[in-house]
């Protein structure tokens, strides 16, 4: 009788947290779940008017055609030299800041530095975009600092640096908190047997913190790893031109534009479910490699 009464409580609270759970669970399945069925226009010629079933089938005809366009080449490229310098230097820079802020012994500036590093990752990037054409352009700050009368934002020479530098700067602050919540994790004890070894502090950085950071920077390298053909459309949409197109259009911005200015819209699914294929293999690729070099896996 008890045990039973005990089993009716148990499913009566689970009842309630899954009621809880319902409003999220049909958010993700109206604009999840049910748009998944679209991407059969990959595989078709899709005309708006006579809908998905009305459509002519034509297989693999757009993907041939990605790989024959001029532009298919240069979208792959930016996107992976873009979104890896993204994560390489964004991750040197975020390990870097959290362990030279992790010296700072005074709570309120390092409080100070924190907010103040910490708040461009809360701003969108269509104001981060105007502020940056502002300090960017020919008469700008950057320029008249210099000297110079460099066409930062129209220069395929100089359009990428500029795309990586801002964002690593826009995100490295907050992307430090990981790393400074795993240096919190390392036994101080290691520190003051290095000290008494003799060791000094380039020393204990490279022999006592950076193991101790080892697992998380894996697992998060990781993590970053299923995101790779994720340039970020907002920040290049908002920043580039025309003639910046050569280095600094991404796969987002490619099919953004084939689909919604050109309405190309069987080819531009078709790159965006490559695109997402090729994320899903990369991530589960990201979740071996987690699982065999950290004592933790992404899921």
């Amino acid at each position: 009788m008890i045990k039973n009464k005990q089993k009716n409580k148990n499913i009566a609270s689970e009842v309630f947290y899954h009621s809880m759970m319902l409003p999220g669970m049909v958010f993700v399945l109206l604009f999840n779940i049910i748009p998944m069925f679209g991407i059969i226009m990959a595989f078709e010629d899709y005309k708006p008017g006579k809908g998905f079933l009305g459509s002519k089938f034509v297989g693999l005809k757009h993907y041939k055609y990605l790989f024959q366009i001029p532009d298919g080449f240069n979208i792959f490229r930016n996107t992976l030299v873009i979104a890896v310098g993204k994560i390489l230097l964004g991750t040197l820079m975020a390990i870097i800041f959290s362990i030279l802020l992790n010296e700072i012994r005074h709570a309120w500036l390092k409080k100070s530095v924190q907010t103040i590093v910490y708040l461009p990752h809360f701003l969108s990037w269509v104001i981060l975009a105007t502020a940056i054409k502002n300090l960017f352009r020919l008469d700008g700050f950057v320029n008249a600092i210099l000297g110079t009368g460099i066409n930062f934002l129209g220069s395929n020479s100089f359009f990428q640096p500029l795309l990586i530098g801002s964002d690593v700067w826009k995100e490295f602050g907050y992307n430090s908190v990981v790393y400074l919540a795993a240096l919190t994790a390392i036994d101080p004890g290691l520190h003051e047997a290095a000290k008494i070894d003799g060791a000094n502090w380039w020393e204990r950085v490279f022999h006592v913190t950076l193991p101790g950071m080892r697992s998380v920077i894996i697992l998060m390298f990781a993590m970053n790893l299923g995101g790779i053909l994720n340039a970020g459309f907002d920040q290049v949409y908002n920043l580039y031109t025309t003639p910046v197109y050569e280095t600094g259009d991404i796969i987002d911005t490619y099919v953004y534009r084939a689909g919604i200015t050109a309405m190309q819209y069987s080819f531009a699914t078709a790159i965006g479910l490559m695109k997402s294929v090729i994320a899903f293999v990369l991530m589960m690729i990201a979740n071996g490699l987690a699982k065999r070099y950290t004592d933790s896996k992404i899921f």
